[in-house]
């Protein structure tokens, strides 16, 4: 049997938070307690947003926290030709057409969001109203103007088994609608890899088997899958895990204070206070039942009994971290 690969997969668009530390232990204790590869991969595409100390600051984050992976670190933005190449397969077979509409465009012509019937998850973007959809291949490339590369979204996979939220199912076509695959350019060679392909690629390429991400991105995933169908290829095994959020309810942010992984090492916060609030806080082990334990144990202790059941499935509200010691 294959040996199975799972992954830390951080942005280095900004320091990492108590949110993200939560994501990356329960991924590493679930790739640790499966006895597979774990993968570092560094998701930089996002180049106007990405900061130039962010990832160092990460992998500096990860080892303060007790985790470690197998390999060097694989770095997204060296990546581009294994997109170039997808990319050009999905236009072969006229599963994506050039997009010139702007944000304001889609906003404008698409109804208002509003939680989806289907899913029962919020949008994460406008459905796009099919305004190029019209465009088919071997037909000239639009000139004069930037466009994307946009998906044809199908009906189909429009459900799967979720590991902390069980069967998810949504309207591809009404909830999400066509999505872009590639960023604004010019010219079709210089439409760099978005999100949604890239990280697709790169699963497939490292073997990836589970993927474990906040329960924001669960809409991503009905995008991923057909990706996955497109090309071919298996999807791995999802696992979305519930926020942390300030008492506003939103994801932990700027407003909600000062969270960030580096500001509580700077203060002199031991990383284990961390390690046994994300155990506690998402469900997997009791209150208190990590107390006076060293990292080693800590984290030896949550690979030996790690158990998707026992993950709460509600968001965790932090009010004063400090507070939750």
């Amino acid at each position: 049997m294959t040996r199975g690969v799972c992954r830390l997969a951080p942005s280095p668009t900004g320091a990492q938070h108590l949110g993200n530390a939560r994501t990356f232990l329960i991924a590493y204790w679930s790739a640790r307690s499966q006895d597979v590869r774990l993968i570092l991969r560094i998701e930089d595409i996002d180049s106007p947003r990405v900061k130039p100390w962010a990832t160092q600051q990460a992998i500096t984050d990860l080892r303060w926290l007790g985790m470690d992976w197998d390999g060097e670190p694989i770095i997204q933005t060296e990546r581009s030709s294994l997109y170039d190449e997808a990319r050009q397969k999905l236009l072969d077979d006229n599963r994506i057409y050039p997009c010139t509409c702007t944000r304001r465009d889609i906003e404008a012509a698409a109804s208002a969001p509003h939680e989806s019937p289907a899913s029962g998850w919020a949008p994460d973007a406008p459905v796009y109203p099919g305004t190029c959809s019209t465009w088919q291949n071997g037909e000239p490339l639009p000139t004069g103007k930037p466009f994307c590369f946009r998906y044809r979204m199908n009906a189909h996979p429009n459900k799967f088994t979720d590991l902390v939220h069980g069967e998810v199912t949504c309207d591809p076509l009404t909830d999400i609608g066509d999505f872009p695959i590639t960023r604004k350019a010019e010219h079709a060679e210089d439409c760099l890899a978005a999100y949604q392909l890239a990280v697709v690629i790169d699963d497939i390429d490292a073997g990836v088997t589970e993927v474990v991400r906040g329960d924001d991105l669960i809409l991503s995933t009905f995008r991923q899958l057909q990706l996955y169908e497109s090309l071919g290829q298996m999807p791995p095994a999802y696992a979305h895990v519930p926020l942390v959020t300030g008492t506003d309810g939103r994801r932990l942010a700027k407003r909600h204070g000062d969270t960030r992984l580096s500001h509580f090492r700077d203060q002199g916060m031991s990383p284990e206070t961390i390690v046994q609030w994300a155990a506690e806080s998402s469900g997997l082990v009791a209150t208190m039942s990590l107390d006076g334990l060293t990292m080693h144990q800590m984290h030896r202790q949550m690979i030996e009994q790690f158990d998707w059941s026992k993950l709460q499935r509600s968001p965790t509200i932090v009010e004063s971290f400090n507070e939750t010691e």
